[in-house]
């Protein structure tokens, strides 16, 4: 079943009155339970794709839905609500809050949601247990290598057990040793956890991992 149709999608940015494309005219489905790698050179288009299909950009032309939504006509206030509820975020640089502790960001999504404190509790010590932390759960990210911050990362990405999870380069900013324990803790959240997962990369490390591996050079997708 596709959880993800991209139609027909077209991004321009202009700098003064000049128009630079970015993405041109593609077209492309995702079904629910897919690990799809997208790679491309620097500069491609990559990250403003995935940035489109999780609603933090729009397209200048065309449509994209997700698990039934067009996020594309939904206003500003709508799609704040609908990303809180529906994407998990993993990046290349983790993007903690240094003076929170792991526990405390990870629940950072939570306190939007109308769980009580001890829902949120449970929330949290599930997901930093899922990723292999709960042991750190009151270190800060300075206390932690990067491999363990990605982790927590990972961990407030899943909390609210979002629809789709898209990462960005999420071993980019690693040794090998913990990339590849990143790669194996996507893996294992698309195989048990049954994540749909869109990840941007150009290690072919990382796009092994992945179900499906889609190009994109010149915003034209392959």
């Amino acid at each position: 079943m596709s959880l993800v149709s991209v139609q027909n999608v077209s991004k321009s940015y202009w700098r003064d009155s000049f128009e630079i494309p970015v993405l041109n005219n593609i077209s492309f489905e995702i079904s629910e339970g897919e690990f799809l790698g997208l790679m491309g050179p620097s500069g491609s288009g990559k990250t403003t794709l995935l940035n489109l299909i999780a609603g933090i950009d729009r397209p200048t032309e065309g449509a994209i839905t997700v698990a039934g939504t067009d996020v594309t006509r939904l206003n500003e206030s709508e799609l704040a609500k609908w990303r809180a509820r529906h994407v998990g975020f993993v990046f290349q640089f983790y993007n903690l809050i240094p003076v929170l502790t792991a526990f405390e960001n990870v629940e950072l999504p939570l306190l939007l949601s109308n769980l009580s404190k001890k829902e949120r509790r449970e929330h949290v010590e599930f997901a930093l247990n899922v990723v292999g932390l709960e042991d750190r759960m009151h270190h800060y990210p300075k206390q932690l290598s990067g491999g363990q911050e990605q982790r927590v990362a990972i961990a407030r990405a899943i909390v609210t057990d979002p629809t789709l999870l898209v990462a960005d380069e999420p071993t980019g900013d690693l040794d090998k040793i913990s990339a590849e324990e990143i790669l194996k803790l996507l893996e294992r959240l698309n195989t048990e956890f049954k994540k749909t997962i869109i990840m941007v990369t150009h290690d072919p490390r990382a796009a092994e991992k992945a179900h499906k591996l889609r190009h994109l050079d010149k915003g034209e997708l392959s």
